[in-house]
């Protein structure tokens, strides 16, 4: 650590998020590699320690000899304090250097409020914000994750987006920025070579135009660059790397265990589900791959809990096979098995009698919408009786806490559809008590929690309006006055930055400026509701003369150039649409192994995949 950084840390509240050093953590002889790798996580060290993504991609590039990866985290506002009014840079964790003289500084957009975060980091690091700015080669600015499918209102700030799956992308580009560095290639000479790795959009290579009525025109594609960008696909879960070990904190972080990724994908196709559909299709790791790895975790860490990673856990389809081998050693080893994400309709007696043999905790289920009628809207494929069965189960078994997880804001909602998020709680209180397997001798609590619902990319509701803060502001009034019991507790959104992430999420390239504009009227931390400054936003769209509401209540007709059009990942524009379509008409898809829907995912599997699964077809057959 350099002596000006270390004299600041007497200042700060918090230093362990500062110093580095913990365990596990990479320390490399900076002569003896080509690339130096900044990963930052716009905010702070206790949520970007968190980040799996993070995790492995910081195992990935120091899996190699010739590079070195190190991690950066938004400095608090003590931190920040001090490193401005000592002119101190933004430095990496593990060396203490500054990131200014990093080959590659990395992004990942895990939610759009961490877009200012962004530009506050880059100027924390001395950087020129815009890619116009930097001329040179180095540092190269990167940015991926969820967001990345929509990555046009800060495109003005990136050199290149990993869209998709980072692992592939990522040595891929590293390699040829090595080559980039020894050849002398200019930076428009390296964009130009790495505009071609299927995963890799650079947005400078592409020019946008608008109609009179503010709609985007055109977004036409420059230097022979791809009309349509794919993103990047892992096919093979059980040979990609997954790393053996984790940097252990020194001080509590937001999920502090062992993680395993148990598949990748979704099988479900609810409507409002961004991952759902960006992260398909499915690719499970065997039971083997999951216990081997897991088991590499513990042992690299000591961490005495392992939690499995997934959209849905449940949907692994060796699930039983999977928590018997793990609980196998687990419960021996006083190792606590945490399983997130279960759905209601496969919580099986299976299923319980496993779950009864770990450390036990509250479960949380996700009906997301009060009433049948709207279920079927969001294609949600969940009954009430199905989420009363379940909770009658967890009863039986002896849970007495259920968190119920619901939207609001959701396409064709009215009231009556609030007032059947009470009537569901109502009905699990009712179960509980009318249950004779009970555990007796205590009460029952049912925690709901309301989420405002936010049309995305890449989804059936991408076409949506969103509600409007005042029609929220309504229905979370009417939610509480419907509810009857203390037994019940409620927490909720704060619509205004819902319309802020609305409009991020939809937004087009015009939108940089005015993300620029708040970065300047202090807007940092915008996902923390005591630091963010709903006026300073509202004022960044005055000045630039762009209405919010354009982005957010206003419904987008088929016909419409989206700002996404433009990159793929994987489901066809025509299947969305259909699914828009049947929501309108209170209709329902299967999920995949029932039926396929054409999403036009599975053209996206790698060809040596396809000719595996075709062969072991024929080989049964």
């Amino acid at each position: 650590m350099k002596k000006e950084v270390e004299k600041l840390l007497q200042y700060v509240q918090k230093p362990a998020r500062y110093i580095g050093g913990e365990l596990n953590a990479v320390v490399k002889d900076k002569e003896k590699v080509d690339i130096r790798y900044a990963f930052c996580f716009p905010d702070t060290y206790e949520i970007g320690m968190s980040h799996l993504g993070m995790k492995i991609l910081y195992g990935l590039v120091n899996d190699r000899d010739d590079s070195w990866c190190e991690r950066v985290f938004a400095p608090d506002n003590d931190m920040e304090e001090q490193l401005r009014k000592n002119n101190v840079p933004l430095f990496a964790l593990e060396s203490g250097d500054y990131i200014k003289d990093f080959d590659m500084i990395g992004f990942t957009l895990q939610y759009e409020l961490s877009y200012t975060n962004v530009l506050n980091m880059l100027n924390l690091a001395q950087i020129p914000l815009k890619s116009s700015e930097r001329e040179s080669l180095t540092p190269l600015i990167c940015v991926g994750g969820p967001c990345a499918c929509n990555p046009e209102p800060i495109t003005d700030f990136v050199d290149i987006v990993f869209l998709g799956d980072g692992e592939e992308t990522t040595n891929q580009i590293i390699d040829l920025l090595i080559k980039a560095k020894k050849n002398g290639l200019s930076k428009h000479e390296f964009l130009l070579k790495a505009k071609d790795i299927t995963g890799i959009y650079v947005p400078s290579f592409y020019k946008d135009s608008y109609n009179d009525d503010g709609t985007l025109k055109s977004l036409e594609p420059l230097y022979d660059a791809p009309k349509k960008v794919k993103k990047a696909v892992v096919s093979d879960m059980n040979s990609v790397y997954y790393p053996k070990e984790f940097v252990v904190p020194y001080i509590n972080i937001v999920h502090d265990r062992a993680v395993e990724e148990i598949f990748r994908g979704c099988i479900r196709g609810c409507r409002f589900c961004q991952a759902g559909f960006i992260y398909r299709p499915i690719r499970e790791k065997s039971v083997e791959t999951i216990n081997m790895q897991s088991k590499a975790l513990i042992e690299s860490t000591g961490y005495d809990e392992l939690s499995l990673c997934s959209l849905s856990t449940s949907d692994h389809s060796e699930v039983n096979k999977m928590l018997t081998t793990l609980i196998d050693w687990t419960v021996k080893d006083n190792i606590n098995l945490s399983l997130p994400s279960l759905r209601v309709d496969n919580f099986s007696d299976e299923l319980v009698e496993q779950l009864n043999k770990v450390r036990r905790s509250g479960l949380t289920f996700a009906p997301e919408a009060g009433t049948q009628r709207l279920r079927d809207v969001i294609n949600k494929n969940v009954t009430e009786d199905e989420v009363i069965r379940t909770c009658t189960k967890a009863f039986d078994n002896g849970w007495t806490s259920v968190k119920l997880y619901f939207m609001m804001g959701l396409p064709t909602e009215t009231m009556e559809d609030i007032e059947g998020i009470a009537n569901l709680g109502m009905q699990v209180i009712h179960a509980f008590y009318n249950n004779p397997n009970r555990q007796k001798g205590t009460g029952v609590q049912v925690s709901i929690s309301c989420a405002s619902f936010i049309p995305k990319p890449f989804t059936p509701f991408q076409w949506e309006p969103e509600d409007s803060m005042e029609s929220l502001k309504q229905k979370q009034k009417h939610l509480l006055e419907s509810i009857p019991t203390k037994k019940i507790r409620v927490s909720y959104h704060e619509t205004p930055t819902s319309l802020l992430e609305g409009v991020l999420a939809r937004g087009d390239r015009r939108l940089g400026k005015v993300i620029l504009r708040a970065y300047e009227l202090g807007c940092k931390f915008d996902s923390w509701d005591d630091q963010f400054n709903f006026d300073a936003w509202m004022q960044a769209f005055n000045e630039n003369g762009i209405e919010p509401h354009f982005y957010t209540h206003r419904k987008r007709e088929f016909s419409e150039l989206l700002p996404w059009d433009h990159l793929d990942y994987g489901v066809s524009r025509r299947f969305l649409e259909n699914e828009n379509k049947k929501a309108h008409e209170n209709k329902t898809t299967p999920h995949c192994r029932i039926k396929c829907a054409g999403c036009g995912h599975q053209i996206m599997i790698a060809r040596k995949l396809l000719e595996k699964n075709v062969k072991e077809i024929v080989e049964k057959a």
